[in-house]
């Protein structure tokens, strides 16, 4: 199948890629630096010609509510309104778990791009997924040192490859509508999850957990990211993924 991925460079877009090439599948990358830009549609028409699916994993790294909004929005109206023309008889939408009940900014976002896909021209399916056990090192990364900020989040991380896996198995079925969640095999603090980051790595780092205000803050340590069954069960934990972690670092 020729598969387009918005957001083909990132994380899981990356490995997305990988997985629908390992599969014999013909990946087209929808991102700017191959001349695609989601947002404004430049490039789009060009890219999707005889595409047989979309998988959208495409992100924007924020916290605020209205870059979130306008990115997800304008993106998300770019990319069916193309698909569509374009004749792909599916999308399949990366989503978070909890997205859809938490008011935090980014998901307001997230929540914003299911409602379109829900209303659009072409069959769909979405996938929630839980936070990748990559988050953890992605906080550590974009707080300033000696410093690490972590939300105060339980979650049920999953590897992201399982996450890139599933949506390849998706893209080639049958549009599903709302799909179960995937959800990785361990209950974790997101504060322990990158407290055990920084020892296996080595880091000297302050951890400073930070619990979010008011209702968001009290979904995300209540439980609201960690979905009810049914659901699917990555199987790759932690303590796995550091193993890789601290023999690369």
């Amino acid at each position: 199948m020729r598969i387009a991925v918005a957001g083909g460079t990132g994380l899981l877009g990356a490995l997305v890629v990988a997985e629908l090439a390992r599969q014999g599948d013909d990946p087209v990358v929808l991102a700017r630096s191959r001349g695609v830009d989601l947002t404004d549609g430049t490039g789009l028409a060009a890219a999707l010609d005889g595409v047989d699916a979309v998988v959208d994993v495409a992100n924007v790294t924020t916290a605020s509510r209205r870059r979130s909004v306008a990115f997800f929005t304008a993106a998300t109206t770019q990319l069916l309104a193309a698909a569509a023309r374009a004749g792909a008889g599916h999308v399949v939408t990366a989503s978070i778990v909890g997205a859809d009940t938490v008011d935090f900014g980014y998901y307001l976002g997230k929540r914003r791009q299911e409602e379109l896909l829900a209303a659009g021209p072409v069959p769909w399916t979405l996938l929630r997924a839980t936070q990748f056990h990559e988050l953890a090192g992605q906080l550590v990364d974009r707080s300033p040192r000696p410093l690490v900020v972590v939300p105060r989040m339980a979650s049920r991380p999953v590897a992201a490859a399982e996450v890139a896996a599933h949506l390849v198995e998706l893209a080639h079925g049958a549009p599903q509508g709302v799909a179960q969640p995937i959800a990785g095999p361990e209950d974790h603090d997101m504060v322990d999850l990158v407290r055990r980051l920084l020892r296996a790595t080595g880091q000297r780092r302050l951890v400073v957990p930070v619990r979010l205000p008011g209702r968001v803050g009290a979904a995300m340590t209540g439980g609201a990211l960690v979905p009810a069954e049914p659901y699917v069960h990555g199987r790759r934990t932690y303590s796995e993924h550091l193993e890789t972690v601290a023999r690369s670092s």
